[in-house]
């Protein structure tokens, strides 16, 4: 069998990858090779599949469903694979496979079509914040993962190199790093995060009715992660003519739900909406740009 990365896939990494990176052009005989290490029976190439990871519906030898997962070294797969073995199906998918075998995961099998997106909002949103529940714990002892702190340091250069160049988003860019240095004063909490968490990162299952994939995990304060659930759907919120009042109703609910400061969940969605909109329009995505910059205005 042939494996061809699915479109979506193969403009997602092109926006981000580094010149001479050959990673989608090794993909096709990496899959190969890790499907016969294995022995391991091919349904399909999930489609459009992820930004991030080839995903492939699979069969195990003993004939149990099963997905394998490649992903290229920028998107941290071993961090996920620790994470994943941390939480133990608790909140999450299972890895099915404990050795570390390099961009390469094998995992419980889910829904990977019926997402919480597939819900009514009210109803996805409360499945989310009782999926958070289950996995903000304490982080393993010498963890592997970046903190808050070390990947906003990242974004906030970017973010600033951005502003520099295009004044226009510079005052948002502002605000949102003058939030990030308030909010990193005083973190009232060290946990791990999901690092990615929104409603389509969760996924109906067998073993329980929801379940979390794809975690970008990090360690740090529980607003942090939540911050990403708040602007989900924000193309229908923009639509609204409601829109910032209910982002403001949503930012209260969801805080109050999880027993999360409604002012440093408010900060982080400033940030985190801020740094999205700013690289959607460093990597030629305007139309993005545009929406979040919208949404982080209300904030």
């Amino acid at each position: 069998m042939v494996f061809e990365p699915p479109e979506r896939l193969v403009r997602a990494l092109g926006e981000t990858a580094p010149d001479g990176d050959d990673w989608l052009e090794k993909l096709p005989v990496a899959t190969q090779q890790a499907v016969a290490l294995r022995e391991l029976t091919v349904e399909r190439v999930q489609v459009p599949g992820g930004r991030s990871s080839l995903v492939v519906l699979v069969r195990a030898a003993d004939g149990s469903p099963a997905v394998l997962k490649l992903a290229p070294g920028r998107a941290r797969p071993e961090a996920e694979r620790a994470a994943l073995a941390h939480w133990a199906g608790r909140g999450a998918v299972h890895l099915l496979e404990p050795f570390s075998t390099e961009g390469v995961l094998l995992l419980e099998r889910l829904h990977p079509d019926v997402s919480l997106r597939s819900l009514p909002e009210a109803k996805a949103l409360l499945e989310a914040a009782g999926t958070l529940r289950r996995l903000w714990v304490d982080p393993p002892a010498d963890f592997p993962f970046e903190t808050v702190a070390e990947r906003t340091g990242r974004q906030a250069e970017a973010m600033r190199a951005r502003a520099q160049a295009d004044p226009e988003v510079a005052p948002l860019v502002d605000l949102a790093l003058a939030a990030r240095e308030e909010l990193l004063a005083a973190p009232p909490e060290h946990r791990l995060l999901h690092g990615t968490f929104r409603q389509s990162k969760v996924l109906a299952g067998e073993r329980m009715p929801w379940l979390a994939v794809g975690p970008d995990p990090v360690v740090g304060e529980c607003a942090f992660d939540l911050a990403r659930l708040v602007r989900d759907r924000v193309e229908d919120l923009i639509a609204q003519p409601s829109g910032a009042a209910t982002t403001r109703r949503r930012v209260k609910r969801l805080a109050e739900s999880l027993d999360v400061d409604q002012g440093r969940l408010r900060g982080w969605t400033l940030f985190r909406a801020v740094e999205s909109g700013v690289r959607a329009g460093r990597v030629g995505r305007p139309r993005d740009a545009e929406l979040l910059l919208e949404f982080a205005g209300w904030l």
